[in-house]
Order: C-alpha cells, then structure tokens, then sequence
C-alpha cells in the first residue's frame, strides 16, 4: 500500500484515478478547492477506510505525508480555464511549484497531468512527443496552453536541478462518465444537446479532427507511466489515435441518442487546433500501453451517464424526468 495523492481528485480524471487506486489497494488523499470538481464525482468513497478528502487550492502550498503525487489540479475545458485566465495560469504554475517542492521534501515520485495543447494548432501531424508545438503565447487559450508547457518547463528543471523522481504524461481528449455537463467539450456538448433535443453545435465547417480516448484507457496509461522506472521522465502522450471530425462524431451521437436534433453552424473560435492525433508509439513501446475501448462503445457508457444526470436534476427541480 503505498501513501497517494491526487490533485485535482474530484474532477473528471482525477475521480476515475482515485477509484482506480482503492481498487488498487493504495491510501488515497484527494485534494480539490471545487471550482470544476464536484463532490457528487466521490461521494461514493467517502465512507471508505482509505479515501480521505482535503479542500485545498493548490496555488498555496500543502504539507501532507506522502509516497506518490498525481498533479491534475487545473481547469481544462475553454470555459472554464477562460473564466479566470489569469488564475488558470496560477493553478499550472504555481500549482507545479508548490507540488513539486512538496515532492522535493518528500523524495516523493510526481506525474504531472499535461496535455496535448502544449502542440497548440500542429504544423506536423500526427503529434510525437519530440514537436516543440505551435502555440499563440497571448491569444484566449494561451492562460492554458502555456500554463502547461510552463508546468513541464518546472519539472523538468527540477529533475535536472534536484535529481526529483518526475514523470510527464500529456493528454489527448479525453471522455467518459463523470465529464461535466457544461463544460464546453466537444463529447458533452453534443450529448448533452442530443439528449436535450436540441440543435447540435458545429463550430467551423465540422471537419477540424480530434482523437477521443476512454477514461478507463487513459487511467491505464497513467498507472503504467507512474510505474515506469525511476529515470525515464517522459513526455509521453497519452490519448486513441484513432481520428474523427466533428462532423463525424455528431453523426455517431446522433445515431445512439435518436431525436431529431438539427446540426447548426458557428464560428470557429480563436485558436483552435484544426487537428488533433497523437502519435503513441512511445507509449506503446515504453509502457506497453494502446487504448482498448472503441469510440462507439465509450459513447454508449458516457450518453448512459449524461441520460442518468439530466434525469435525475430534472426530478430535483421539479420537472418530469
């Protein structure tokens, strides 16, 4: 049984890992402040004899005793990181600061949850780890884009200038039950407006590509990374290679939701990426990892999930489910 810490526990990721590390038999201390988590995503461990609960923002140092840190602690969606950019960018940065100062104390082994938009909108396609990106440094996004890449610049400084036991795993899109219902997602939104019958949303001309990775893969990769031995830091990427438009992935929600919802076009917002694939052949050689669940089956599992939540907040506000 080993002492772990999770950032950002009781958001979308952050909840799956801790269920992940119970199951795996592990002591288990979820910090969250609750701007984007939500303690319904725990509730069902609270009562657990391993499983305990601090509301902390990470932007303030914590002293806690512990073998391993997960740091996920950060907005992620548009809508949220662009709520309070300025404070977004505090939460990569200094958040990275005092997790790794608390990791240097302890000798602790640290992952830090980054992301694929360190690539920002990719001249090279797919993405290897070795692309340095092509990031806007001021537009609307950069809060998030270049808070992360600021997060890996501190790690790795502190491997180098602290020998600290680091390990970088960089997020492609991710979905699965738990994701927030108004979070401005892709997967969500177009769930969500399905089950609502309402019109679907397509920002551009629907054939800017994402690649979309199950939560439970992507937990997977995690534990592998965590497990690696000490030395091999990353970056590693993360995510189902597998690539669909968004016009392709609001025919699939269709075709599983039913309703007559109508496909509407907007604008495309301001730097957003026109493709999005990792390349994971490092993941796949490093950890032995590939991602096993198929888009379609994902969707059913997520589409379940939103089916339950709407329900279950129309009969608290009174409405027929």
């Amino acid at each position: 049984m080993a002492r772990i810490l999770v950032t950002g526990g009781a958001g979308f990721l952050g909840s799956h890992l801790c269920d992940r590390l119970l199951d795996d038999g592990h002591d288990v201390l979820c910090v969250d402040n609750f701007f984007t988590g939500s303690k319904r995503n725990i509730a069902h461990r609270l009562g657990h004899p391993y499983f305990e609960l601090i509301r902390h923002d990470v932007t303030f140092p914590l002293y806690v005793e512990v073998d391993r840190i997960y740091n996920l602690a950060c907005p992620a969606s548009p809508v949220h990181y662009q709520h309070d950019p300025v404070q977004t960018t505090k939460t990569s940065v200094h958040g990275a600061i005092n997790m790794l100062g608390l990791a240097k104390r302890l000798r602790a082994r640290i992952l830090q949850a980054s992301t694929s938009e360190v690539y920002g909108d990719p001249e090279v396609h797919p993405q290897p780890e070795g692309y340095w990106g092509r990031v806007n440094p001021i537009g609307i996004r950069s809060c998030y884009d270049e808070g992360k890449r600021c997060a890996e610049t501190l790690f790795f400084d502190y491997h180098r200038q602290h020998d600290l036991d680091i390990k970088v795993v960089r997020i492609f899109n991710t979905y699965g039950p738990r994701m927030h219902p108004n979070d401005g997602r892709v997967v969500s939104n177009f769930i969500v407006q399905a089950l609502r019958g309402e019109d679907i949303t397509i920002y551009g001309d629907g054939l800017q590509t994402r690649s979309f990775c199950y939560v439970d893969d992507l937990i997977e990769g995690f534990e592998r990374m965590m497990a690696t031995p000490a030395g091999f830091t990353g970056p590693i990427n993360i995510g189902n290679p597998g690539e669909f438009t968004m016009l392709e992935l609001a025919e699939k929600v269709l075709s599983l939701v039913g309703g007559r919802s109508r496909l509407v076009f907007k604008p495309l917002p301001s730097d957003d990426p026109k493709q999005r694939q990792p390349d994971i052949a490092l993941a796949k050689s490093a950890l032995g990892w590939t991602p096993k669940v198929a888009l379609e089956d994902g969707l059913k599992e997520t589409i379940a999930y939103f089916r339950r939540l709407l329900a279950e907040t129309a009969i608290g506000e009174g409405r027929t489910a």
